[in-house]
C-alpha cells in the first residue's frame, strides 16, 4: 500500500504504478480464460500443423504492451533526476546511526538527527519514527538535497515524498524534491547499515516560506 503523496513526482509514480497494474490485470485475465478454455472444451483439428497470423499476433502484442510500460517509465525516471533551480539546497550526512544536516545557504545551520529513545517518547511522538531534531523546509520551492556518508553506505529515503538516494562515503549525490502541501512526512533509512539499521529514522516537516524564515531566524541565533 502507498502512502499518501506529497509531491509531484510521487503522484506521477503513483499513476505509473495504477497504469502498469491496469496492464498486468488484463493480461492475467487474459491468460486464466485462455487457459481455462483450454483445459475445458472439447475441441480438436487434426489437420491443424500451423497458424503464422495468431503466432505473429502472439509475438507483436507484448512488444507493443511493453512500449507502453515502458515510455511513461523512462519518462518519469528522467523527471526523478532532474533539478530545476532549487531555491534551497540542504546536505545531508549519513552516520552509523543518525543523520546530521547543513543548510549551508543560511549562516551555516548544522544540527543532528537523532531517534528519541522509548523513555523520552512524549504521548504525540511516534515510536522509532520521531526525532529531536526535524528538517524542516518550505512547501512549493524547489529543494535540492545532497546526500553523503561518513562511514557506510545509506539509503535517505521518504516515501510520501517519492524520494530515495544512497548516502554513499566519499560521494555527492543529489536529488530535487518539491512538496506540494504542509505536514510532517516520515521515513527511514533503506540501506542495511549495521546493528541500529532500524534506529535511524528521517523526518521532515513542510511549513510555509514565512514560517520557515521564522525557523531559520531562529536557527541562525542558536
Amino acid at each position: 500500500m502507498l502512502q499518501d503523496s506529497a509531491s509531484p513526482l510521487m503522484e506521477q509514480l503513483m499513476f505509473f504504478h495504477d497504469h502498469s497494474l491496469m496492464i498486468l490485470i488484463m493480461i492475467t485475465m487474459l491468460v486464466s480464460y485462455m487457459m481455462t478454455t483450454i483445459l475445458f472444451n472439447q475441441f480438436n483439428y487434426r489437420y491443424l500443423l500451423e497458424g503464422q497470423m495468431i503466432e505473429i499476433i502472439w509475438t507483436m502484442m507484448p512488444a507493443i504492451i511493453l512500449i507502453f510500460i515502458a515510455l511513461p517509465s523512462l519518462r518519469l525516471l528522467y523527471l526523478l533526476d532532474e533539478i530545476n533551480n532549487p531555491l534551497i539546497t540542504i546536505k545531508t550526512i549519513g552516520h552509523q546511526w543518525y543523520w546530521s544536516y547543513e543548510y549551508s545557504d543560511f549562516s551555516n545551520i548544522e544540527f543532528d538527527s537523532y531517534m528519541i529513545p522509548f523513555n523520552e517518547l512524549k504521548n504525540y511522538n511516534f515510536r522509532l519514527l520521531d526525532v529531536d531534531n526535524r528538517i524542516c523546509a518550505p512547501f512549493n520551492s524547489q529543494i535540492r538535497m545532497i546526500v553523503t556518508s561518513t562511514d557506510v553506505i545509506h539509503s535517505w529515503t521518504i516515501p510520501s515524498l517519492g524520494v530515495k538516494i544512497d548516502a554513499t562515503p566519499g560521494r555527492l549525490n543529489q536529488i530535487g524534491l518539491l512538496m506540494n502541501r504542509s505536514g510532517i512526512f516520515f521515513g527511514q533509512c533503506s540501506e542495511i547499515c549495521g546493528a541500529n539499521h532500524s534506529f535511524m529514522p528521517i523526518v521532515m516537516e513542510s511549513i510555509s516560506p514565512k514560517s520557515f524564515i521564522n525557523w531559520i531566524n531562529k536557527m541562525s541565533e542558536i
